[in-house]
């Protein structure tokens, strides 16, 4: 049997056995577990692991790769083991379950990815690149939309490109600028490590009048500030013909993560329950906490984190102007166009100070690249990507 045909089987057993276990039910209330179970739960450890594996292997792109997905909806106990099979995107350089949006990307290469722009709904769609090609088809990853408030703007980041509300389950985190769109946080839905600082905003306390699913919690949990620097006119500064100087503090992310044998923050899996992440918090916050909270507790770069900078551009003496070298991934010249690198805060600059976290350029009249590698997870690079759209007349 080959393996296409033995996910179409896994799938018509699966519908089949839901359709019996109806049946069963309302002829008999109370059926054992066993009966429910089907016949590929049944199948012995050893074997199931084998027929993952190969399925795993042999389906290594999308769209194929959707099969593998299909396994781990099986049952519980295929459930377990594809899960475990399945690496990180840090070590395999694939994007498989919904959680790896938010686990760092590969260490050895860029992901190639693309944000389409929709202008009259204010909405920005993230895609994996399914060929070498600058767009193609793409897989659907995240989607944003934006919020324009009085005195900030908020990007609410969705897992799905039809419900983009901080109320939604789809809900995983938000990009907020203030008033000048020249300083930017980024909020995660859920905690990287236990010991992430929860923000109580007036934006989360209207959402907890709504139901909102268990599945992830509408929190507050800042992951990262990104700055731009400004001119004497109060403008973003920009060298001649060149990109915008930005700088990107990755709270969540310690310095020893770039260093041999260093480790990021990775989240296994969405939260099931948001009782562990809602800690007994007081009604009344001072105005000056919940600032620092959002603009950070200073403008400096916190010690031990990472801390991103723009890649020095250099003069080309033929076209004479400032470059950038984004190997055919960038085609149009424009100054939302940059490339970020591990900047060398706390030592002298080494190897791993040269590789370009990420980089992003435009490509057509909405159409974007965006490639990004570890440590930075496809929901942080594309939270920093939106904070280049984010233009005012007063900051350009």
């Amino acid at each position: 049997m080959s393996i296409r045909s033995l996910i179409q089987d896994m799938r018509f057993s699966r519908s089949q056995r839901v359709v019996q276990d109806r049946s069963a039910a309302a002829a008999a209330p109370e059926v054992g577990d066993s009966v429910k179970q089907s016949c590929w739960a049944q199948m012995p450890q050893e074997l199931l692991r084998e027929v993952l594996m190969r399925i795993e292997a042999s389906e290594a792109a999308w769209p194929p790769r959707k099969s593998v997905v299909a396994c781990a909806g099986v049952c519980r106990s295929w459930r377990l083991l594809t899960k475990e099979i399945v690496k990180s995107p840090e070590l395999s350089g694939k994007l498989t379950f919904p959680i790896s949006v938010k686990q760092p990307g590969p260490r050895d290469e860029l992901l190639r990815c693309f944000i389409k722009r929709n202008r009259s709904t204010q909405t920005y769609y993230l895609y994996l690149g399914l060929t070498h090609a600058l767009t193609d088809e793409g897989k659907f990853l995240l989607a944003a939309r934006k919020y324009k408030r009085p005195t900030c703007t908020d990007y609410i980041i969705s897992l799905n490109g039809d419900e983009m509300s901080k109320g939604s389950s789809n809900y995983i985190g938000k990009l907020r600028s203030n008033f000048l769109g020249t300083k930017f946080t980024i909020f995660d839905g859920q905690p990287t490590d236990v010991g992430a600082k929860f923000t109580k905003s007036r934006s989360t306390r209207l959402v907890n009048l709504k139901q909102v699913s268990p599945r992830v919690p509408a929190g507050n949990y800042p992951v990262a500030h990104i700055s731009y620097e400004l001119n004497m006119l109060g403008s973003r500064v920009r060298t001649s013909r060149g990109p915008r100087r930005m700088q990107c503090t990755m709270d969540g992310i310690p310095a020893s993560a770039i260093q041999p044998g260093g480790v990021a923050p990775t989240q296994a899996e969405f939260s099931s329950s948001t009782a562990e992440f809602f800690p007994s918090l007081p009604f009344f916050r001072s105005k000056s906490t919940r600032m620092e909270s959002f603009l950070g507790p200073s403008a400096k770069p916190k010690d031990g984190v990472i801390v991103l900078r723009n890649k020095a551009p250099r003069w080309h003496e033929q076209l004479q102007c400032w470059c950038l070298n984004f190997h055919g991934r960038v085609t149009v010249a424009s100054v939302k166009n940059f490339q970020l690198v591990v900047s060398p805060e706390n030592g002298p600059a080494g190897p791993e100070h040269e590789k370009i976290v990420l980089q992003f350029g435009k490509v057509g009249k909405d159409l974007f690249t965006m490639d990004y590698r570890y440590p930075i997870s496809a929901f942080q690079a594309f939270s920093i990507c939106l904070s280049s759209f984010d233009t005012k007349i007063a900051c350009e």
